[in-house]
């Protein structure tokens, strides 16, 4: 009998790429039953996986209370064998099922003590001191978790302690960007750079692109593309004052077969996250799906972006908050088209061979046979049917 895996999220969409399109997608094709339980307005059936869908919150105090008890009912109520939880606030929902004597995985996507310094809602005084505490609690509760999932090395570092703790990065699955990249670029006119997030905010360069465009020389014919969702709404009105705005196409929140149609056929994929805690040691997922998709990049001049891109020759490295680095980036990228063209090359075998979900998803398939194949696994499950 196949294995049930449930996994759990109160803060993202299901259709989150990497919860559903990569984690959950992979464990069905091994062989698990696979249910999700996320916000959403209805319960259905995604491409065989069980959608279980619990009724959003309105504000994030109310996702915090009703949400994580909303998830943990649905949870219990299907009887899963495995537990996969993928956000901070479901700590407790991991730590009742655990109790329950079922085996739980806590997937950690961010350095939450870090992403404090940019939440707009903290006063600056108590950053610091909610920081130790955040991480002091989340560290010690994971123990009593069975295994720890993270996205970057440096997260795995944090919990060092975590008898079992596998990185599984971030990295584009291959099938989505790498089709028809040549054709995309033939039909490109006018040139365009892009810029692809959930979101659009002032801490990852919203404010500092729309000003490179404006840098450009008048006679280079190219537009910036961003898309996602700009938050907060009052930063649209200030972009939209800014001279590169004219130059700026925003195409709001886009699908993922319209995300990669857009990547396949731009001159250069921006990622110029500011120098924030979080962002400095992240490893950007699309910095990994611009170079899928063949494009050059033009990112922060971080160690993890150094890392990936010098070796590579693949993009080129700029201060994330210097319009002016940007737009020479920019300015050069297009004027160059072939030394472009060979940056993109370059960066799309680095990923065919290293950065894909294909190498990543043997990891997180690992920690599941590793969690099932064990007799007291095997005796509870027996039990429970």
């Amino acid at each position: 009998m196949n294995s049930t895996v449930c996994v759990m999220t109160s803060a993202h969409p299901p259709s989150d790429v990497r919860i559903f399109h990569k984690q959950c997608k992979s464990l069905r094709r091994a062989g698990y039953e696979v249910i999700l339980v996320a916000p959403h307005a209805a319960s259905e059936l995604r491409e065989g996986i069980e959608l279980l869908a619990v009724r959003p919150a309105g504000s994030r105090l109310l996702r915090l209370i009703c949400t994580t008890w909303r998830v943990y009912r649905t949870a219990r109520q299907a009887r899963a064998d495995v537990y996969h939880f993928h956000d901070p606030e479901l700590i407790p929902v991991g730590l009742l099922l655990r109790a329950r004597g079922k085996p739980v995985i806590y997937d950690v996507h961010e350095d939450l003590p870090c992403t404090l310094s940019y939440k707009p809602y903290l006063s600056s005084w108590l950053i610091k001191p909610l920081a130790k505490v955040i991480d002091w609690f989340e560290r010690h509760l994971a123990q009593v978790l069975s295994a720890l999932v993270v996205a970057t090395p440096e997260i795995a570092e944090r919990f060092r302690s975590h008898p079992t703790v596998v990185v599984v990065q971030n990295y584009p699955r291959l099938e989505e960007f790498q089709a028809g990249v040549t054709a995309s670029k033939e039909t490109s006119k006018p040139p365009h750079v892009v810029y692809v997030g959930l979101r659009i905010t002032r801490a990852r360069g919203a404010v500092e692109m729309v000003r490179a465009m404006g840098l450009l020389p008048e006679s280079l014919d190219v537009r910036l593309k961003l898309a996602g969702k700009i938050e907060p709404p009052e930063l649209l009105n200030e972009l939209q004052s800014l001279d590169g705005w004219k130059k700026t196409d925003y195409l709001g929140m886009l699908d993922r077969q319209e995300i990669a149609s857009l990547v396949r056929g731009a001159s250069a994929g921006l990622v110029v996250l500011h120098p924030e805690p979080n962002y400095v040691t992240a490893h950007p997922v699309k910095l990994f799906e611009y170079m899928c998709a063949g494009i050059p990049v033009i990112a922060s001049d971080f160690p993890v972006c150094r890392q990936v891109i010098l070796p590579s020759d693949c993009g080129l490295l700029v201060d994330p908050q210097s319009p002016r680095q940007i737009a020479a980036a920019i300015n050069f990228l297009c004027s160059e088209p072939q030394r472009a063209v060979q940056m993109g090359r370059q960066g799309m075998q680095a990923v065919l061979t290293r950065y894909n979900w294909s190498v990543e998803e043997k990891k997180l398939l690992d920690v599941y046979r590793r969690l099932c194949d064990t007799p007291i696994f095997n005796q509870v499950k027996a039990e429970a049917t």
